[in-house]
């Protein structure tokens, strides 16, 4: 089983939106072996191509050994995130077939690809930190809480804490990131917005904020400090040996 099968309780194809969206924003980060027609040449590669159901489609798995599992033998092939190879069969208008014969099995037509690099492309807005801050409105809380818990996972040792927050006034929420290096607050503000953005959208939308204000009373707290070693059991003094 790998992360992909993981999010795949039922098949892609007959998963509910929320469900879909998350196998899709998990394939984005994944490292895919795609076939190629033949070894890379001057770092150049030609996708091999499937025709299916009227479309042209490249063929890619989550490990190198189910991708030769499924030619029954080794195969060419090149190693890239799926954003990436959605990107370049974006361009092609073709689409992918994903893990065949596995539980994340998906088939992602032109227009799916398409839609996932629109969603890849989200960037957060910076918003004034001066807000009123409140607990999150339950259902906003209950939606985003699973995915945003695997998202900020990924991310333990890279900031400190999160705490998910509504703003007065009907304004929406905000996702406070607590101990996040400056220099990477870009990169961190564009994974999670991408993230979001591949959820159901939230009345008033969801900013992301690096300011550090005290969370209020019934914020949905999201503790990232690395778990503490637990201290070795002393052993017991060996018996004296008898001669």
């Amino acid at each position: 089983m790998t992360a992909l099968d993981d999010l795949a309780p039922v098949p892609f194809h007959d998963a509910d939106a929320l469900q879909r969206s998350r196998m899709l924003s998990r394939l984005a980060d994944t490292e895919l072996a795609v076939a190629l027609v033949r070894e890379p040449s001057d770092d150049r590669i030609e996708l091999r191509m499937f025709p299916l159901e009227g479309a042209q489609v490249a063929l890619a798995c989550d490990t190198e050994d189910r991708l030769a599992g499924f030619f029954g033998q080794p195969v060419a092939y090149a190693a890239m995130p799926g954003r990436v190879l959605a990107g370049l069969l974006r361009a092609e208008g073709a689409g992918l077939l994903v893990n065949p014969g596995h539980p994340s099995e998906m088939l992602l037509d032109a227009a799916m690809l398409d839609w996932l690099t629109g969603a890849l492309a989200a960037a957060p807005e910076e918003a004034e930190a001066r807000l009123r801050l409140t607990a999150p409105a339950p259902d906003v809380a209950q939606a985003l809480s699973g995915p945003l818990g695997q998202r900020l996972a990924d991310m333990r040792g890279l900031i400190a804490g999160a705490a998910l927050v509504g703003v007065a006034g009907g304004q929406g929420h905000l996702l406070l990131i607590a101990g996040a290096p400056a220099d990477r607050h870009a990169a961190i503000a564009k994974a999670l917005a991408e993230t979001l953005a591949f959820l159901p959208p939230q009345p008033g939308g969801v900013d992301i904020s690096f300011s550090e204000p005290s969370p209020p009373p019934g914020a949905l707290l999201f503790d990232l400090t690395p778990p503490q070693p637990e201290p070795e059991t002393p052993k017991p003094p060996r018996p004296p040996i008898l001669r």
